[in-house]
């Protein structure tokens, strides 16, 4: 337990003192596909990492539309940020599960008395949050200002390896509904440019299934296709 704590980012500045006080409050969640881990609203006093399945992060509008803020995978954290705000006592948004999820939940208040104890790990996992800030700022800018095949293939490119320009094979992480929700368009948007980018060869698509035949030429079509 202590090893795989080691190599999540938030814990990875922790020595093995740290990660036992860490653990002395810590539990296992198992929780079946589409159960909920807590509601907006809900008092804050953890912090979870998601140890098997897929956690959705979610908001619903006053007219019922839902708006999912981040799918959360196997081995990240989330709302570990929660208890650096002294006024953010209620978690801001919905968590349910994707699929069967396991997940470890922490104790804000151990946590933060292991980062009051030592300023040099309090250092190191500001620095790893604001990482994490600046990935999520920089996915609001795309969400916002680029349009909708940006999006997708923005998405699409970041499942490849770096600089790769031979075939490759892919799985959506989460259902096409599910991913069109998450990148804010309707999921026939979201079929259609499947469709378009399957016409011009660059990607055949079978179910969850992808094969990016192109990789080059799938990175320079979200940028020439705006």
């Amino acid at each position: 337990m202590l090893a795989e704590l080691q190599n999540t980012p938030l814990f990875s500045s922790l020595d093995a003192k740290q990660l036992e006080q860490l653990c002395s409050a810590m539990s296992i969640i198992d929780l079946p596909a589409h159960s909920h881990l807590f509601h907006q609203g809900e008092q804050a006093e953890h912090f979870f990492l998601v140890r098997t399945g897929q956690i959705k992060l979610y908001l619903v509008s006053s007219s019922g539309q839902e708006k999912i803020i981040e799918i959360i995978q196997a081995g990240q954290t989330f709302a570990e940020a929660l208890m650096f705000m002294k006024q953010a006592n209620a978690y801001p948004v919905n968590a349910e599960t994707l699929q069967d999820t396991q997940l470890l939940r922490f104790s804000s208040q151990v946590f933060l008395q292991i980062l009051r104890d030592s300023s040099e790990t309090c250092f190191n996992v500001m620095g790893t949050l604001s990482r994490r800030l600046h990935g999520l700022i920089t996915e609001i800018d795309n969400l916002s200002l680029q349009n909708a095949t940006y999006r997708v293939v923005h998405f699409l490119t970041q499942q490849l390896p770096a600089e790769t320009d031979e075939e490759q094979h892919i799985i959506l992480p989460v259902s096409k509904q599910t991913l069109a929700l998450r990148l804010s368009i309707t999921p026939e948007t979201l079929s259609r440019i499947l469709k378009n980018l399957s016409k011009s060869g660059i990607v055949s698509v079978k179910g969850k299934n992808l094969t990016i035949h192109q990789p080059q030429q799938l990175r320079n079509y979200g940028m020439t296709d705006l």
